[in-house]
């Protein structure tokens, strides 16, 4: 089994603080973390690998050189070669531009490591929250998809996926190659030995870039090929004032509401 894990690296938004003059992020001193929904990605791999240990597990991420450090982070977990596709023609990409550069660095990278039977994405980057770039992928390369996967099991040249639906959970089986998009499943990812930090620190992690990717059309990528404008971004202001109502019983609070909502000639 050859499978590919297309992770992002992110800021951590738990640490993210907005500058009350701009109104932009602060990004001085915000770490970078793994994409959360891309590190349950690779556990859904790496639990594919678990059951067939011959099977391998490529990563690949695009971004800036600082990016490797994902790279390196995913083969201590349970990689087996990483690549970043990085170039400032890349630059300013929007998430069509984005998933069309991926889908030419996949086949780029499938004469140097082979046909990929799944290429699995988290469902959206914590810091976008698109929910884009897999399903572009997938539709890029002609495949099947299947979003919101909680788990996925191989049965010879099907995947079953277990998927989050409104309802509860379905199971749907689709065709290999495909592509799968993970959301947070009942498991944790695993965390890596000293053992593979050690080896993955020693790993190389070759960079692709647009000269590369000998099919790309650079019209269709970074700004150029990014439909998507942003005008302008700010922070809602908080709002003031309203009433708070809470009496002994709901049938007291049901009427001093109407008497509010009365007074201020709402009703």
């Amino acid at each position: 089994m050859n499978m590919l894990v297309c992770v992002k690296q992110v800021p951590d938004t738990t640490e993210i603080k907005i500058d009350p003059v701009t109104n932009t992020l602060i990004r001085d001193g915000v770490p970078s973390i793994l994409n959360t929904f891309d590190g349950y990605a690779l556990e859904m791999a790496a639990r594919i690998k678990d059951k067939d240990p011959s099977s391998k597990i490529t990563v690949v991420s695009m971004g800036p050189p600082q990016a490797k450090a994902i790279l390196q982070e995913c083969v201590a977990i349970a990689a087996n070669k990483g690549y970043l596709v990085s170039d400032r023609a890349f630059g300013g990409s929007d998430t069509l531009a984005t998933s069309y550069i991926l889908s030419e660095a996949i086949k780029t990278l499938e004469e140097k490591e082979g046909k990929f039977d799944i290429i699995f994405c988290g469902k959206q980057a914590i810091d976008g929250d698109t929910a884009q770039v897999g399903p572009e992928i997938a539709e890029h390369l002609g495949y099947p998809q299947v979003t919101y996967g909680l788990g996925a099991e191989v049965d010879g040249d099907i995947v079953k996926v277990k998927k989050e639906v409104d309802d509860g959970v379905e199971i749907i089986g689709v065709k290999m190659p495909c592509v799968i998009t993970a959301t947070k499943p009942d498991f944790d990812p695993r965390y890596p030995t000293i053992k593979s930090k050690m080896a993955a620190r020693k790993a190389e992690y070759p960079v692709l870039s647009a000269a590369d990717l000998t099919t790309i059309d650079l019209e269709r990528a970074g700004l150029k090929g990014s439909p998507t404008k942003v005008k302008k971004t700010f922070v809602p202001q908080k709002k003031t004032g309203g009433i708070k109502i809470k009496e002994e019983t709901a049938e007291e609070s049901v009427n001093k509401l109407i008497d509010a909502l009365t007074a201020a000639k709402v009703l």
